[in-house]
């Protein structure tokens, strides 16, 4: 039996945060990190395309909760005792150079999120704190004031439960439930949208700047860049609004229509003043060749073709219905979407823990002393941008001082 102060379930983001700082706190104290698999840490290595999204440059707490879909109104509290400026000064005074993106996401100045993880096992050396791997938790429940844990060759014991497995952790959630707290069934959370739509045909890597994307019959929209792709559509935008209505697109099996707006700066009368002044000015171009309304050429081209508009047609020569067409096009393209896609790698759910479970003043469940809970293993997530990162050091944060 391993007697110990505080044993955190999960070596990633908030695992680590959790235990380091509550080992600085606490330099006497005896503290394990399990990790089920071989490799700890591993969403923060592939985080950032590998160059891990540190947390974004939002320094007003009631700004930054408006980036969590679920989560927004229990984080307010958390975010006036640990920010965003709080985490850059936290690893700034351990050696890591951080630096502010021109979309404002956080980065190490290194550009290689080898740099966090190498920060973090430098202090998990530094204060003692054994991590062992490939340590699956089979079992735990409190007996008397102690924590007793399970796993598949090993028992544990300890005061201070802390779990941060992610947010795929079906095994532990089961295990919550067993004890009595509210659960909710993890879903993606941030993926593109599938559609073999015509219009996308040999568009693949083109970008609208200025997009608003809405699913149909809902009140869900999102605004900002839209990636066209070999499979569909993401991209800033597309992200941002498979967030905010995941549960939504999951009871619709992720079959559903979208309506696009290309480009959000020009409304209705704008498209058919513009339309107008290239009749007066240009009546012998042809539409194919002008692309309007700073659109993408190529988008553009296929836009006018989806419109029916033969590729020889001059502004002179264009009827009343085809030109209502590609307005149609540009201001409303309805296009069905027919499932999606999701980076593995970098996979966020909503889903987890249900937030009445838990004060968040200390990270502990209210049905259970000494039994804490950070990252995505509570039901918080956030756009992409270094978000979630955010929530987990904020909650690996104030769990540390609250077990202190």
């Amino acid at each position: 039996m391993n007697d110990v102060d505080l044993l955190v379930v999960g070596g990633g983001a908030g695992g680590f945060f959790a235990a380091i700082n509550y080992a600085t706190n606490n330099p006497n104290k005896k503290v394990i990190i399990l990790e089920k698999s071989k490799q700890v840490l591993a969403k923060v290595k592939v985080s950032g395309g590998g160059r891990c999204n540190v947390t974004h440059a939002c320094f007003e707490p009631k700004e930054l909760v408006k980036f969590y879909p679920r989560g927004k109104r229990e984080l307010m509290g958390p975010f006036h005792q640990f920010m965003t400026g709080d985490t850059m000064e936290w690893f700034e005074s351990r050696g890591v150079s951080l630096k502010i993106e021109d979309d404002n996401r956080v980065f190490p100045a290194s550009n290689d999120s080898q740099s966090i993880i190498d920060c973090f096992e430098n202090e998990v050396q530094k204060l003692g704190i054994k991590v062992v791997k490939q340590q699956a938790v089979t079992s735990f429940e409190q007996v008397n004031e102690l924590w007793k844990v399970e796993t598949l060759d090993s028992k544990y014991t300890t005061k201070n439960l802390l779990l941060a497995t992610g947010g795929n952790s079906p095994k532990i959630l089961a295990s919550l439930s067993e004890l009595g707290l509210k659960t909710i069934e993890n879903i993606p959370s941030l993926f593109t949208f599938n559609t073999k739509d015509i219009r996308f045909r040999g568009l693949a890597g083109l970008v609208a700047q200025n997009t608003e994307v809405k699913i149909s019959k809902t009140k869900f929209k999102e605004s900002g860049p839209l990636l066209v792709t070999h499979w569909g559509v993401s991209g800033p935008a597309i992200l941002k609004l498979s967030a905010v209505s995941a549960r939504d697109l999951h009871q619709l099996d992720y079959k559903f229509n979208v309506q696009i707006d290309w480009n959000k700066n020009y409304d209705v009368e704008d498209i058919k003043e513009g339309f107008s002044e290239m009749r007066v000015s240009n009546p012998k171009k042809s539409i194919v060749n002008t692309h309007l309304f700073e659109l993408p050429k190529r988008l553009w081209v296929s836009l006018v073709e989806f419109s029916k508009i033969p590729k020889e047609k001059t502004w002179a020569e264009v009827g009343k219905k085809d030109l209502n067409r590609l307005q149609e096009a540009i201001k409303n393209s309805q296009i069905q979407v027919n499932g999606k896609s999701t980076n593995k790698e970098e996979f966020v759910s909503c889903g987890g823990v249900d937030l009445k479970e838990m004060d968040f003043t200390k990270f502990e469940t209210k049905k259970y002393s000494n039994l804490y809970i950070v990252g995505e293993m509570l039901n918080i997530d956030a756009l992409t941008g270094g978000f979630n990162f955010q929530a987990a050091w904020t909650g690996g944060w104030i769990a540390a001082k609250s077990m202190s």
